[in-house]
């Protein structure tokens, strides 16, 4: 599994004209085929009477499943500029669709090209561009005593994803694999070793920054 990729964090539509043919640009995140294809089945429906609907979809951690369809428009002029696009920026996991009304004037090979992929990039940018990390949740229990000391350590960490109190307090944090051994370590030292710290299972989790 990767421990990061580059994604988008939900769906999203925009809308640009050009030379009256109107352009709606949707996009959203897609784990599987299905998911992708559901999508565009839902686009589609709710632009029935569009002149066209054009897809593209890139799923799977290395990209094995890349896909774009045309929908009438001349031979890849429209679904590769999006499929191109979403291959420039990087993007896993991703299907776009963009909608065509047209508008009587015809804007020729190089004008659909941009057309498409301009209306993909705009759909894109509204769906919020990050990254989808691969962390592990740890489970911690301690003493009500550490727990000021305990907060005051990884608060600033942002890593706690929930916490829970009957007889001790429980913290479910959210770890990279590298910060594990550096942060028991810490927790055991601020409770003189009175710490259970539990490993669990991985989870992807959407951050802004691929850093952080």
């Amino acid at each position: 599994m990767l421990n990061s990729y580059k994604t988008i964090n939900n769906e999203s539509v925009a809308k640009i004209d050009i030379k009256k043919s109107k352009f709606i640009g949707a996009a959203a995140p897609a784990q599987s085929e299905e998911q992708a294809l559901a999508f565009i089945e839902k686009i589609c429906k709710k632009h029935q009477s569009a002149t066209h609907n054009v897809y593209a979809y890139q799923i799977g951690q290395n990209d094995e499943i890349q896909r774009c369809n045309d929908d009438g428009e001349p031979t890849k002029t429209a679904g590769k500029p999006i499929l191109e696009l979403i291959r420039k920026e990087e993007l896993k996991n991703v299907v776009v669709v963009v909608t065509r009304y047209f508008g009587g004037i015809k804007l020729g090979t190089g004008g659909l090209i941009r057309a498409y992929g301009q209306s993909a990039k705009e759909a894109l940018v509204q769906a919020k561009i990050g990254y989808m990390q691969l962390l592990t949740n740890v489970e911690i229990t301690f003493d009500y005593t550490a727990h000021g000391k305990i907060e005051n350590y990884l608060n600033p960490l942002g890593v706690v994803k929930d916490t829970s109190f009957s007889d001790k307090v429980q913290m479910c944090l959210m770890l990279k694999d590298d910060e594990i051994p550096k942060v028991r370590q810490q927790l055991l030292n601020i409770t003189s070793g009175e710490l259970s710290f539990n490993i669990k299972e991985k989870e992807y989790i959407f951050k802004e920054d691929k850093d952080n």
